[in-house]
């Protein structure tokens, strides 16, 4: 039996809070439960403490089990007995409680008992039994009412950029249960790497399973080719179908159902180089989408799928849909007659028609399709279930529709951001989400009516790996912004205090660490970009802004508009926190703020930022002017500037400082050989 990684050194202490009368205990749980009445007195565990099971034998086994990895090591009572026992009683129903996930936990001094509607209740609220169990193995007195808030709670894993074993991802799901997640998502396929063995296509694994450079970074800006396995420097893995059942088997054992993820019809590179006749020009290194023209193409995809769910019973198959470029369908034969065929007017309906199908074929199978929101382009399959990660739009779109959405925008929910500091931490993708982000996600819009929050079925933190080549950089990345995560899944609204987590979260990460995981030191949190927590003062603030001809900020990234430039606000680490003002391609940056009069000046100045991975950079050319009547201008600065690549974020102002007067002020911003984005978010003038 494996022993528990994580409960190896479990003993988190109470907290006291004063009361106008008495001391009153409350417990320091992740995540936090729906109620908690505690009284004076403890629970003392012993050599003699038995364990009574009630429950069907499955579940009896499975948590018989799990006690017996922990650090209590409980006998089983082999009658029922009142005294000294850890009682866990399954029943149909509880009172107040909705969920089968739910529980009541009861501590009383002669005994601990936790009731619950299924096997899963009762798990979790085992859960809570460990994490209150003090040093001195005693467990106050009172009841713990408890229920999750959504019936999804999860995780997703990338390992096709980087490959992380059978006993890296045990280790995870461990850590995942104890804080009541019930789903591993594993993205097993993509351009980098194929991960899981299928007997009928045997070059998915032998060939499109390695590569050359053992970083996908490497990979990706030398060339992108695959190896032989068993040949010089092939760097990747897989796991086989053996693999595959141990890790469901095991997932089963903590109550976590893994989802498999099947790319189609894009992010497919590595099966259209090893097949190449699925693709649109049957030429390997050429393409990324199947070519949903070609009947093949169904055939290997549902050979696939039918290997895949003959090792997964989980009642989700992911199937990707995102991101496909369509750039060889407009001109492929195949796919021009199958859109003839079937009256499709458009590639997004041509996309829309492989979606439909593999639906049907799963159904077929008693399965349920799960795919990102791009499934929803050119018409949503009937039964899908739509996860939303270009923001909640997509999962909003699924829900009026009458479809279950799991919310998972990258805003709150993509581990692959920095979360902190840039330049305190390995390099990442970009972006900036510091576990304060993660806790303040609300998966429910308040918009949504009452009747479509039940389709809001849950929610799912990522972790893309392309910049996270080690298992100890991907718990780092995951710790603890998991636990964030598990407590927006889990816990009702009103019970969440971040103050009050914070300090919960601190305590978790030395016990991970203890534990064996290596999460990132919450202690020693920088925090956000400085500047960005409060307003700037200077002279341009709530003046008008008049954007000159061809220089229009781009609509996605447009802060706060007209006004975002002057509005007092400085920007965080990241371009997608919503103040940084996004200028692309030809739409150079080019403003006049109007200062109402002549004004003395002495500095003129903006921030832009730099992120290479996105096409993110600092402007080549930058031309600062003045003038009195907003027509003619006096240029005070001209700044020529040699854009460089790098792999950091970084900020650099562009500024004049001198003695100068002036009504209007010019600022004007241009890309350089790169191309890409520019992206600022003050004009501050002084």
């Amino acid at each position: 039996m494996r022993k528990l990684t994580l409960l190896a050194s479990v003993a988190v202490s109470l907290l006291l809070a004063g009361c106008a009368k008495e001391q009153k205990e409350t417990l320091s749980v992740i995540p936090v439960p729906l109620s908690a009445d505690l009284q004076k007195g403890a629970f003392q565990l012993n050599d003699q403490t038995k364990l009574w099971i009630d429950a069907p034998q499955e579940d009896k086994t499975r948590l018989a089990d799990y006690i017996a990895g922990s650090p209590f090591q409980l006998d089983a009572a082999l009658e029922e007995v009142v005294d000294n026992v850890v009682i866990l009683q399954q029943v149909d129903r509880l009172p107040d409680i909705t969920s089968s996930e739910g529980y009541v936990l009861e501590v009383t001094p002669k005994q601990v008992k936790i009731r619950a509607a299924s096997g899963a209740g009762l798990f979790y609220g085992v859960q809570t039994f460990l994490q209150i169990v003090n040093e001195k193995k005693e467990l106050p007195v009172g009841t713990v009412t408890d229920e999750p808030r959504f019936a999804y709670r999860g995780m997703m894993l990338d390992v096709s950029r980087h490959f992380f074993d059978v006993n890296f991802v045990k280790k995870q799901i461990d850590a995942f249960a104890y804080y009541k997640l019930n789903r591993l998502h594993l993205h097993l396929t993509d351009a980098a790497g194929w991960r899981i063995e299928i007997d009928k296509y045997p070059r998915l694994t032998e060939f499109a399973a390695w590569r050359e450079f053992p970083t996908w970074k490497e990979w990706w800006n030398n060339g992108r080719q695959y190896s032989e396995e068993g040949s010089e420097n092939a760097y990747g893995g897989y796991y086989t179908k053996e693999d595959i059942r141990e890790l469901v088997a095991y997932a089963e054992s903590r109550y976590i159902t893994i989802i498999p993820e099947i790319e189609m019809p894009a992010h497919s590179e590595e099966v259209l180089t090893a097949y190449p006749e699925l693709s649109c020009t049957h030429e390997p290194y050429k393409q990324a989408d199947f070519c949903v023209g070609n009947e093949k193409t169904f055939e290997f995809l549902e050979n696939v799928l039918t290997e895949v769910m003959e090792l997964f019973p989980s009642e989700y198959i992911h199937i990707g849909g995102d991101e496909a470029g369509k750039a060889s369908w407009p001109s492929c034969k195949l796919c021009q007659a199958r859109m003839k065929k079937e009256g499709l007017k458009d590639v997004n309906e041509l996309q829309s028609y492989l979606i439909h199908r593999i639906e049907v074929f799963l159904n077929g199978h008693n399965r349920k399709l799960l795919g990102w929101d791009e499934i929803l382009e050119g018409g949503l399959a009937p039964n899908a279930t739509v996860m939303s990660w270009r923001g909640t739009e997509g999962g909003m779109k699924a829900v009026e529709s009458g479809h279950k959405a799991i919310m998972t925008p990258g805003e709150f929910c993509y581990f692959d951001s920095y979360q902190d500091a840039p330049d305190s931490q390995p390099e990442a993708i970009g972006g900036y989400l510091p576990l304060s982000k993660v806790y303040s996600f609300n998966p429910v819009p308040d918009t949504l009516s009452a009747e479509k929050v039940g389709l809001v079925y849950g929610v799912q933190a990522n972790l893309f790996t392309e910049y996270i080549p080690t298992p100890e950089h991907a718990e780092m990345m995951i710790y603890p912004r998991v636990l964030a995560l598990a407590e927006v899944a889990w816990s009702a609204p009103s019970k969440k205090n971040y103050e009050n987590f914070h300090v919960r979260a601190l305590k978790a990460v030395e016990e991970l660490k203890k534990s064996g995981y290596n999460p990132f030191e919450l202690k020693n949190e920088i925090g956000n970009r400085p500047g960005a927590d409060k307003p700037v003062e200077h002279l341009a603030v709530g003046k008008k802004v008049t954007y000159g001809l061809d220089a229009a900020y781009y609509p996605g990234y447009a802060a706060g508009g007209d006004t975002a430039l002057v509005d007092g606000v400085r920007g965080g680490w990241t371009y997608g926190d919503k103040r940084w003002q996004g200028f692309i391609g030809k739409k150079r940056m080019d403003i006049t703020i109007d200062l109402e009069k002549e004004t003395e000046l002495h500095f003129i100045g903006a921030d832009f930022m730099q992120v290479c991975g996105p096409e993110v950079f600092m402007p080549a050319e930058v031309i600062i002017s003045i003038s009195d009547d907003g027509k003619d201008f006096t240029e005070l600065k001209h700044i020529e500037h040699k854009v460089v690549k790098d792999d950091k974020v970084t900020f650099t102002n562009f500024g004049w400082e001198g003695n100068a007067k002036g009504r209007y002020v010019r600022y004007q911003a241009t890309s350089g050989e790169f191309g890409g984005f520019l992206f600022t978010d003050e004009v501050v003038i002084k």
